[in-house]
């Protein structure tokens, strides 16, 4: 039987962009060779695409000074990625892309609808569960009409920050400090704050503002950080790992806490409140099919001393890297990144069935 050729696309224009490099490599490392023949293809942070000639490239970095540049074809009859190299063209027909992109520009439906116009399968989520995901806002409009209990939220946009001390009387009046400010539209932490005064709370919100034009401001939710993994859609159930714990090295679990502090853990199958972990799973599971969930996503949650459990966020391109709860809660269900990596592939291939 001949090869099945699989595209995995990684880096990006994000804030993310070296997340995305960590993920992509361990994807690589667990894709069957003797069924795919592997394409790599990395997205510079100016947004230049450079074909990668190995998988130690993309862990060193040194797949940014490649010479040959990849074009992913919009045009449905060809379904290729186009390498041009000099006065050399190449066209290499895919079967199916793993867009391994976090963040802006890939995680937010761009990309999603660039493979769709190819009709290339692809892995992962379609452009409205992405885009919807990718937007806090829209997503908690959506989780609202769920009964599923979500943080108590202030929006806030750019364009409001000139008058900056009556957007902070009207979040005043809403819930009390210590609030939360998060960009409604960036990835992995970035730009989120934590405000115990007025003054904090102006300096979040800038800060904030800077990531995106729409910004969150959330009643703080004291409890513990639970993730659960989702599968599925389509054809396909829709499954649930077991939960993981984080325990942040720092004050919340922002970027460098997620990616780069080594004392931050995770935990597998943490003992949480009679209930509490099947509350979250099925919360996780609903979420996923709301937002028109396909291929995977990591939904996270708060839970609290007394049970209750507490939306956090989705997560349609969730991290991959050697440290991240997606993979590590599937292989505590016997699913080994080897099996994962092809449930996933094989999934995007059903897309267009």
């Amino acid at each position: 039987m001949s090869k099945l050729t699989a595209a995995v696309i990684f880096g990006g224009q994000s804030s993310e962009h070296i997340v995305s490099c960590m993920s992509a490599a361990n994807v690589i490392e667990h894709i069957d060779r003797t069924r795919y023949n592997v394409l790599l293809v990395g997205i510079t942070e100016e947004g230049h695409w450079i074909k990668a000639d190995s998988l130690d490239d993309v862990k060193t970095g040194a797949w940014r000074g490649g010479t040959v540049t990849a074009l992913l074809s919009p045009d449905a009859t060809r379904k290729c990625m186009i390498l041009m190299d000099g006065d050399k063209i190449e066209e290499v027909k895919l079967d199916v892309v793993f867009p391994v992109l976090h963040g802006l520009y890939g995680e937010d439906g761009t990309i999603q609808g660039l493979l769709e116009l190819a009709r290339i399968p692809y892995v992962g989520c379609g452009v409205l569960a992405s885009a919807v995901s990718m937007d806090k806002l829209y997503t908690k409009i959506i989780v609202s009409d769920l009964g599923i209990r979500q943080a108590e939220y202030e929006a806030v946009y750019r364009e409001e920050l000139s008058a900056m001390d009556q957007v902070a009387e009207r979040i005043e009046k809403h819930f009390p400090y210590p609030v939360f400010i998060k960009p409604s539209n960036a990835g992995s932490s970035r730009g989120i704050s934590k405000a115990d005064n007025r003054r904090e709370l102006m300096d979040g919100l800038t800060e904030a503002a800077r990531h995106d034009r729409k910004i969150l401001v959330e009643e703080t939710i004291v409890g513990r950080e639970i993730e659960c993994a989702v599968f599925g859609g389509g054809t396909s159930a829709v499954e649930a790992s077991g939960v993981g714990e984080i325990l942040a090295a720092a004050e919340f679990y922002d970027f460098d806490a997620k990616y780069f502090n080594e004392d931050s853990r995770t935990v597998t199958d943490p003992e949480l409140p009679d209930g509490a972990a099947q509350r979250v799973r099925r919360a996780a599971m609903d979420i996923f099919r709301a937002v028109d969930g396909y291929g995977l996503a990591r939904v996270d949650f708060f839970v609290k001393d007394d049970g209750e459990v507490v939306f956090n966020e989705i997560n349609t391109m969730p991290g991959f890297t050697a440290i991240s709860m997606y993979p590590m809660l599937w292989e505590a269900r016997g699913i080994s990144k080897d099996q994962l990596v092809e449930k996933l592939l094989s999934h995007g291939m059903e897309r267009y069935a």
